[in-house]
């Protein structure tokens, strides 16, 4: 195993790093609070600069024990873009309010900036979902811990392949699940480990349908733009903007397209069945059964466990929680619950006390200091995007599907077991 890229390790290289490729000083309060220094800041890279990529980058930016080094974009404008940010935001946190700061590097390529740099403790993911496998691994294995945007993969496989090289190279990863660190998702699925609404006998999630075969003509690539590396190890296809915006007032639509995503299964599902997972106590599993709606006696996609609950794919939005004394329905900035005190109940010593989390990026990197996994570490992740996955394919093959979560596989099914991961494109490989 490698050892842990700790920050003590960091004296070194940047000193190493900074002689060679960094002649800027930065003072030790340039970038923060007086008495940060330089070697008890996380440097951190970015991989993937799109409305999410910039949402992060900017709020970090801004963390006093950050310090941005780098960002890997395969499109110029908004790969200098990032960097410009960057540099504005840390020239303007110098004592005197004005100055330079350059030290951060744009790449076209990520796997030029893991291959070059020893200088990075951390890297945060938000590509399209189809580009997270692969970074995430090699990341892993060059010594950097790890944010990776949700849904986590595009694949079952992908996703256990992901856990396995974090848990092999001893890294700290955090999903982009951020509802976890939320206060009502936390209240809720206390209340209902703890059994507020008695035996819980079904969940309702409402979240949006699978992703479809993309089928966009052609049109001319932007100037600036590397496609042929955007589409990474999805098929090969032409440039069209709905994939790939030109500019960043424009939400991608490559989220409703089987290549690069999962549809709302895989995007809100990644939010809300993450929840329905953390209510029930199943992070380190699932469900044992997948039933598609047949529009006359399954009306709803069903999933079983093997305790006997079933969580339905239906509206409303957010995630319900039935059970014999009572119902608990909860979703971003809202929860209510049948009776209605039960939501003001405070929980008392022998109850279910989660994990309390500081804030999604905060959780994070005090985690990458603590070395302890975060609250919604990559087993988590993994757990959670298999539901969003399982529901995708029973809806596809419109059929029951059995499957056997610790072995990760569909019980007496082979041709939903070729389904588990995809080809790559050559010559990408995981």
């Amino acid at each position: 195993m490698t050892e842990p890229h700790s920050i003590s390790r960091r004296q070194f290289l940047k000193a190493a790093s900074a002689a060679v490729a960094f002649p800027t000083v930065v003072s030790s309060t340039a970038l923060g609070r007086a008495g940060t220094a330089p070697s008890d800041r996380i440097t951190m890279a970015f991989v993937g600069i799109g409305k999410q990529g910039e949402g992060h980058l900017r709020g970090l930016s801004r963390t006093d024990d950050v310090q941005i080094l780098a960002i890997a974009e395969v499109y110029r404008q908004f790969r200098d873009m990032a960097v410009q940010v960057v540099r504005e935001a840390y020239a303007g946190r110098q004592s005197t309010g004005r100055g330079t700061y350059d030290a951060c590097r744009g790449y076209n390529d990520y796997r030029e900036m893991f291959a070059t740099r020893n200088d990075i403790d951390a890297v945060l993911i938000a590509t399209p979902d189809h580009q997270h496998a692969i970074p995430v691994v090699q990341a892993a294995r060059a010594g950097m811990d790890i944010y990776c945007e949700k849904p986590m993969t595009l694949t079952l496989r992908e996703a256990r392949v992901m856990v396995d090289a974090v848990r092999r190279y001893g890294r700290v990863f955090q999903t982009g699940s951020q509802q976890r660190s939320g206060r009502e998702f936390r209240t809720a699925c206390e209340l209902v480990r703890s059994g507020y609404i008695g035996q819980v006998k079904e969940v309702w999630v409402g979240v949006g349908g699978p992703s479809q075969p993309c089928h966009l003509p052609a049109q001319p690539t932007p100037e600036g733009l590397d496609w042929d590396l955007w589409l990474g190890p999805a098929p090969e296809r032409p440039f069209h903007e709905a994939l790939r915006p030109p500019h960043n007032n424009t939400f991608p639509a490559w989220r409703s397209y089987i290549d690069y995503s999962g549809g709302g299964m895989t995007d809100w599902g990644a939010h809300h069945f993450d929840i329905a997972q953390w209510g029930l106590g199943m992070d380190e599993t699932g469900p044992v059964e997948i039933i598609p709606r047949d529009g006359k006696d399954v009306q709803y996609l069903t999933y079983v466990y093997a305790n006997g609950v079933r969580m339905y794919h239906r509206n409303p939005g957010g995630v319900t929680f039935i059970g014999t004394e009572g119902e608990i329905w909860v979703n971003r900035g809202k929860l209510t619950s049948k009776p209605e005190y039960l939501v003001n109940t405070p929980l008392r010593a022998g109850d279910v006390h989660l994990y309390r989390s500081p804030g999604h990026h905060r959780d994070w990197l005090n985690c990458i200091r603590s070395r302890q996994r975060p609250i919604c570490d990559v087993e988590i992740g993994c757990r959670s995007v298999s539901v969003c996955h399982l529901g995708n394919l029973a809806y596809r093959l419109k059929r029951p599907l059995k499957w056997d979560p610790a072995a990760e596989r569909f019980v007496g099914d082979d041709v939903a077991n070729r389904m588990l991961h995809r080809p790559y494109r050559e010559p990408w490989v995981l």
